[in-house]
Formats: C-alpha cells, sequence, structure tokens
C-alpha cells in the first residue's frame, strides 16, 4: 500500500500522471469504477469520466455508488449508468475515485469484500488526508477537485475530452465547477482554470453546469436552509455553527442530500473564522468544516474525531449523539483559534 504516490506539476505533460496509473488503467479490459457514499458532484464526475475514458479505449467499465444519485445531479449526462453493485466479479481493476479511505465508498465494500480484497486498486483523490489505501495511490492535494486530475489523466491516455458525445468533459467540469464553488475557492489554480478551459473547449457547458449547482434549488431545499440557517450560533467571537436536525429535514419535507451548499453558506459569516455545520444521524453526529484561508486548518479541527479532508473544508462522522459531540467539537474549534 501506499506506492507511486505522487502529485502532478503540469497539464498535458506525461509527467503529469504517476506512471503506475497510467499502466495500470491503460492496460485494464474491465474496470469498476467506484466513488464514496452520499456523493456529491467531483465524486459522480471522476467514476462516471473513468467509466467512460476506459470505454473510449475499447475496454469495458461499470460506475458504483452505492447510494442513490441526489436528485440535483441528474442533468448530468449518463450519471443515471451509476449502479448500486458492481456487474458480477469479474474485473482486473478497480478505480477508486475521491475517497480518504476505502470505508468510505460504503455498504458495498462489505457486500464485495473478496472482489476487492483481491482486485488491485487504483486510488485517485485529491484530499491530503488520504490515507493510502490502494495498490497504487495517486494523491495530490494541490488539485481541485479530482476531476481536475481525471482530466489530466485522459490527455495522458490519448482520450479526446469530446469523447462519449460530450458527456465525458461534462462530467469532469461538473466536478471543478463543484469543488471549486464555481471558481470562487482558493483552490483553483492557475491549472484548474487551464483543465476548465479545456473541458470548456471540449464542448462541457460552465454556464448550464453553475446554473444547476449553485443557481438552482427546490421549494423545499430553500425552506431547509432558513430553518436552519434561523438557528446560526456563534461559540465565542470566531467560530459560527448551525444544526441540521431531523425535525427540520422532516418540517421542510427534504431530503438529506439536499443539505448541499448550507456549509457553504454558513461559511459565509463576516465574523465567522470557522463554520461548523452539525448534522443528526440516529444517533451519530456528521460535521462539516469550512475555514477561512490563512486560518485556522480545517483538517486540525476533525482529526480528533476520525476525519479528514483539505485545509479549508474537511468533515467527520462522530459516533457519539448530537447533545453530546457538539460542545467537543465546539470547545475544539475555539481552542484552535485561541478563543478558547
Amino acid at each position: 500500500m501506499g506506492a507511486d504516490r505522487a502529485a502532478p506539476e503540469a497539464v498535458g505533460e506525461p509527467e503529469a500522471v504517476p506512471a503506475a496509473v497510467r499502466e495500470r488503467i491503460g492496460a485494464a479490459g474491465r474496470v469498476l469504477t467506484v466513488c464514496h457514499e452520499r456523493p456529491e458532484a467531483d465524486a459522480l464526475g471522476a467514476a462516471l469520466a473513468l467509466a467512460l475514458l476506459v470505454e473510449a479505449r475499447g475496454g469495458a467499465a461499470t460506475p458504483v455508488c452505492a447510494d442513490p444519485v441526489p436528485a440535483m445531479y441528474a442533468f448530468m449526462p449518463a450519471v443515471e449508468r451509476f449502479r448500486p453493485d458492481p456487474d458480477g466479479e469479474d474485473y482486473d481493476l478497480i478505480v477508486v475515485a475521491d475517497c480518504g479511505e476505502l470505508e468510505r465508498i460504503g455498504p458495498v465494500l462489505e457486500r464485495h469484500a473478496a472482489l476487492f480484497a483481491r482486485v488491485p486498486i487504483v486510488n485517485i483523490d485529491h484530499h491530503v488526508s488520504n490515507s493510502g489505501f490502494g495498490t497504487v495511490d495517486w494523491i495530490d492535494a494541490k488539485a481541485a477537485a479530482t476531476c481536475e486530475m481525471v482530466t489530466l489523466l485522459t490527455g495522458v491516455l490519448g482520450v479526446p475530452l469530446t469523447a462519449a458525445g460530450g458527456a465525458l468533459a461534462a462530467a469532469l467540469l461538473a466536478g471543478v465547477v463543484m469543488d471549486t464553488a464555481n471558481f470562487q475557492h482558493p483552490n483553483a489554480t492557475p491549472r484548474t482554470l487551464r483543465v476548465a478551459a479545456d473541458l470548456v473547449a471540449a464542448g462541457a457547458p460552465l454556464a448550464e453546469i453553475a446554473r444547476r449547482l449553485y443557481r438552482t434549488k427546490p421549494n423545499e431545499q430553500l425552506k431547509l436552509f432558513g430553518l436552519v440557517l434561523a438557528g446560526l450560533e456563534m461559540a465565542g467571537e470566531r467560530v459560527v455553527h448551525a444544526t441540521l436536525t431531523q425535525a427540520a429535514l422532516e418540517a421542510a419535507a427534504a431530503a438529506p442530500s439536499q443539505s448541499e451548499g448550507l456549509i457553504d453558506l454558513l461559511s459565509q459569516s463576516a465574523t465567522g473564522d470557522v463554520a461548523v455545520l452539525f448534522k443528526e444521524e440516529e444517533g451519530r453526529t456528521r460535521i462539516s468544516v469550512r475555514t477561512r484561508p490563512g486560518g485556522v486548518d480545517a483538517t486540525l479541527l476533525v482529526r480528533p474525531f476520525g476525519g479528514g479532508g483539505h485545509a479549508r473544508a474537511a468533515g467527520a462522522m462522530i459516533e457519539l449523539p448530537l447533545a453530546e459531540a457538539r460542545p467537543l467539537v465546539l470547545a475544539e474549534a475555539r481552542r484552535l483559534v485561541g478563543d478558547a
């Protein structure tokens, strides 16, 4: 485990992608591509694009996600291809995308434990906290999105971004737009913008993707946002937090997946250096964290609770009920900002 860990530095150059990644994916004939449970656009886009590029090279591929694709991503071409389980056991390679650890793929791992133990795994991710679980690991914490990395891979494998009738470029750009907040986050680098430009040149509809991801919400989602943000609180002077309860979901008639985007609104607080969204989940508590550029490293806040992510965006699942988890997290957040 942990072999061939590397980070690409240049767009469109063979050195951008580790040789072991190119060789494994380039030689595979039947590939299982997997993203994490509770998926968002970067996870879905990366796993789908990997399947499409394998097929463009003459192979066969199955994109898998343990959870149903949220309705907000139904606009992505070919997203309906995702299955909850592999199509049999006859694969010669598994590619896991956008997962900090293998367990993030959810119950599909337990249901097909023998397959994941037998077949080599290529691990492609941009989370600095990635555990390095693959036979081959390609971890690039400088990439804004896993879809940025897969775009580089597409080029070095000789697959045109126009492949799959435009579905390849659209899937990849959706992931980049999502993980950069439409290029507003500081993780959007010159390379990110060059990758995005190549995807737009290939026909990916940037304006429509941005509208779907950031300017289109069902009424029940808007109601949910209002209910949660109405409960916004400050812990000290520099930590802003809010809580998504089961009661709020029921009052808004909203699905848990419709909480997507709440933490980004919360992080717009003028006084919060750290923003924390607590989510109540059947005796457990999920947290999403955002921090200001140049401020607290979000991974330092979630690490004591078994979480991970990026310096500005991280999360964790805490095996404690909300009433017990919340004060622990807030105390740690206040300590990190020097406001304890």
